[in-house]
């Protein structure tokens, strides 16, 4: 049995029936990132003394009877590095920060270990998750499991590839534009962006607070619906974290679609999107219709404005959060400066790198006197818009359907050096968290040539390093399911009968 293969859910089974021991699953976990982590570079810090300390703990308690209803007891999970873990360096994949060790743990964290799971180590991501590949980090360039010539997406590509690469069997990533949903997409696995207020921000730094939201990346849905049920829930140390009457997304997990009405914005199919691309969700969304959905097509309005929208309210968020590291409070610190106002200068330009810059002096020029109305209100203005017309379209449907990306995804530089086409690539994802809104991405296809049959394997060639790179049966293409305000049990759903049509495809890991 390869216990990395298995699901986090099978895995927690497994170990509650004294098949395995909590102990030979983090070494699994462990033995895989030491062999595949010079391929992928998935982490930042991997901790194997904790962990392994980790489980020894849950092992006993498992064996006193405790953990009994935790569908996570004993699995081991991999956190992204803006995800605050005591006593564990949290970096934001940043110069900045790369000393910082918070000395609390973020509530979702709480809720993890509260549930039995064990904490493995800290993801690679965009630098304080600003970018679309996972390109930006400060410790180097996360690469795709299914192809190392191409990125992973972002900013959550860490998460995504660990999970890929059974280097963990969940990981938790964030979201704020698409960055959970679109390296679920480049990497083949699933991962949801919760409603706004669902899951406690307490302990996330932040990058825009409006959108920012955390969620689960995992192999399969019913491991994603656990996880998110465990880490959702009402938390005073959050204020906009709302309390709903009920957190149950496991019971969602039912292969039934009839009667659901599911809506295809016209808009989303047009110029700029993969032929592959466009096949593989019109494929799903005719699956859906056998299987007793109601699909339709419609026209979404305003979505067209959603990504310059976005990217100001975003930057100038930005702008704001990150003005609290000036070299003076905690974080990095130039070492040559005369005055305040250099130690502010050479502190800020020598700790951040060019993406986070970039954006940070976008949202200082909206935010500015002159431009405050010509752009960051307008944009306020555009963000309501959108949420009226998503909440005219949800009078209609209970799911809309669409792609994840335009394309499944793209190699290493192509697209670092060209913000503008970086930028371009979120546009299916941004206007969810403009809105608010519950969405899930997960695996409907691969580009190329298609599907393999269920006993096809996957087989990378090598590149003249011997790292495995071009993927010959292609990419992963994801779909992606957009709920109702708190609506996550119906993507759940839907996800979850999609998902039981297909054979999960793995990438031939490099050991």
């Amino acid at each position: 049995m390869e216990i990395t293969k298995l699901t986090a859910i099978e895995l927690s089974k497994k170990i509650k029936q004294k098949e395995l021991s909590v102990e030979e699953a983090v070494i699994a976990s462990l033995t895989a990132i030491k062999k595949r982590e010079p391929y992928y570079h998935s982490y930042i810090t991997v901790n194997e003394e904790d962990a392994l300390a980790q489980a020894r703990k849950i092992q006993t308690a498992i064996e006193a009877g405790n953990f009994a209803d935790s569908p996570l007891a004993g699995v081991p999970i991999a956190i992204k590095d803006n995800i605050c873990v005591k006593g564990m360096p949290t970096t934001c994949a940043s110069k900045m920060l790369e000393d910082f060790i918070p000395p609390y743990n973020a509530s979702v964290i709480e809720r993890l270990k509260d549930a039995g799971a064990i904490i493995l180590g800290k993801t690679n991501m965009d630098e304080f998750a600003m970018g679309s590949t996972t390109e930006t980090s400060y410790f180097g360039v996360t690469k795709n499991p299914w192809n190392t010539e191409c990125v992973p997406g972002g900013s959550s590509g860490g998460s995504a590839a660990a999970v890929a690469a059974e280097e963990a069997f969940v990981a938790l990533g964030t979201d704020t534009g698409g960055s959970i949903r679109q390296p679920s997409a480049f990497c083949g696995v699933t991962g949801i962006k919760p409603t706004y207020g669902t899951v406690s921000r307490y302990g996330l730094v932040s990058y825009a607070s409006s959108l920012d939201q955390i969620g689960p990346m995992a192999r399969s849905v019913s491991d994603c619906a656990a996880t998110l049920q465990i880490i959702s829930g009402a938390d005073d140390k959050d204020s906009t974290c709302v309390k709903t009457a009920s957190y149950d997304y496991v019971s969602a997990l039912r292969s039934d679609v009839r009667g659901l009405r599911i809506g295809i914005p016209r808009g989303y199919f047009t110029e700029g999107l993969d032929d592959e691309v466009k096949k593989s969700v019109l494929d799903a969304a005719a699956f859906f219709k056998e299987q007793g959905a109601i699909v339709e097509e419609f026209d979404l309005d305003a979505i067209e404005y959603a990504t310059p929208a976005y990217y100001v309210i975003a930057s100038a968020e930005a702008s704001s959060n990150l003005s609290r590291y000036d070299g003076v409070k905690y974080g990095y610190r130039t070492a040559d400066f005369d005055g305040l106002q250099e130690l502010y200068k050479k502190t800020r330009s020598e700790g951040f790198g060019e993406e986070v810059k970039r954006r940070m002096m976008i949202g200082a020029f909206v935010l500015s006197s002159g431009h405050y109305d010509a752009y960051y209100n307008k944009a306020l203005k555009v963000r309501a818009l959108i949420k009226q017309s998503f909440d005219r379209a949800f009078e209609r449907f209970d799911i809309i359907l669409g792609p994840t990306t335009p394309v499944a995804s793209r190699k290493l530089g192509q697209s670092l050096f060209n913000p503008v086409k970086m930028f371009l690539g979120d546009i299916y994802t941004v206007s969810v968290n403009l809105a608010g809104l519950p969405a899930i991405s997960l695996p409907c296809g691969l580009s190329q040539d298609g599907i393999p049959s269920k006993n096809s394997d996957v087989i990378p060639s090598k590149n003249s390093d011997g790292i495995p790179s071009k993927n010959s049966d292609g990419m992963p293409i994801g779909l992606q399911l957009i709920g109702k305000p708190f609506g996550e049990k119906d993507i759940i759903r839907a996800a979850y009968t999609l998902e039981q049509s297909k054979t999960y495809l793995r990438p031939k890991l490099s050991d």
